[in-house]
């Protein structure tokens, strides 16, 4: 079940109170405000204005809440389905004001906007809101791998990447988003060794198409992830196929045919399947 807390304004209070209206009741527990529960939404109000949204469209409702008048940060990461290239994460905090330029941009999940619109846009997005982009190479992250999986590698770079906003001076908003690849507990698990961890964040599925600030920074990663490709293919001569399917399998044949499989170390992420298949 969808499960969401966020600290409310008095505004977010009168719009639910408005919504719900008659269905809300007051005062039903010890340190609960208000109360509200329907079939898809229950909404817990504290008096301390903290809310718990639980149901199928908490998500979508909150989502609607804070549009228009909350700051927001967000994460996500690009690259950790590709054979080849970095894995790059990207934190960025979207302001109010930001909102009419990024949707003047037409900025959404990067899955749907084509390379050619993510190399035109994203420069903008770089120079506009404050953000944090973190990239591994391969060779570097062939190393790490080898005592870290892919989800401890990502969660180490999204809350490196909140950390590198705390060092910038940015004032990170409280509805800190991130895409959701791991459950919450597992994803603190994978931090427990660190020396500082940002705490701060909030987990959901499919964030990229709910939160402009995910989505600005997917296509800053994307973005990052593909002038990485395209400096390799400079470097080696050689057109990088994206993902990891069969054209990837047959480009990877010919790529240790021309420089050996030596090489691979520095382009490849080496534990997927595509070595393997290599002869």
């Amino acid at each position: 079940m969808n499960t969401l807390s966020l600290k409310l304004s008095s505004s977010d209070i009168a719009k639910i109170l408005k919504d719900f209206g008659p269905y809300i009741k007051k005062n039903t527990a010890p340190y609960v405000a208000y109360r509200y529960k329907g079939e898809d939404l229950d909404i817990t109000i504290y008096t301390t204005n903290k809310a718990v949204f639980t149901g199928s469209l908490a998500h979508e409702y909150v989502a609607g809440l804070i549009k228009k008048d909350k700051r927001l940060a967000g994460s996500d990461e690009v690259g950790t389905g590709d054979y080849f290239g970095p894995v790059c994460v990207c934190a960025s905090i979207v302001e109010v004001e930001d909102f009419a330029f990024l949707n003047d941009l037409g900025v959404t999940d990067s899955k749907k906007i084509d390379d050619e619109k993510i190399l035109k846009i994203a420069p903008s997005l770089m120079k506009r809101l404050k953000h944090s982009l973190l990239i591994l190479d391969p060779l570097t992250y062939n190393r790490i791998h080898q005592v870290n999986n892919l989800n401890m590698i990502k969660a180490k770079m999204h809350n490196k990447a909140y950390l590198n906003l705390l060092s910038k001076g940015y004032d990170i908003p409280s509805l800190a988003i991130i895409d959701e690849f791991c459950p919450k507990e597992r994803y603190f698990n994978y931090l427990k060794d660190e020396k500082e961890v940002y705490q701060k964040v909030q987990f959901e599925t499919k964030a990229e198409e709910r939160y402009l600030s995910v989505a600005a920074s997917s296509i800053i990663a994307r973005y990052a992830f593909l002038k990485s490709l395209a400096q390799m293919d400079q470097t080696y001569n050689m057109h990088f196929i994206k993902g990891a399917g069969e054209e990837v399998d047959r480009f990877a044949q010919s790529f240790v045919q021309k420089h050996g499989r030596e090489a691979l170390i520095k382009v490849a992420k080496l534990h997927f399947k595509n070595t393997a298949k290599l002869s």
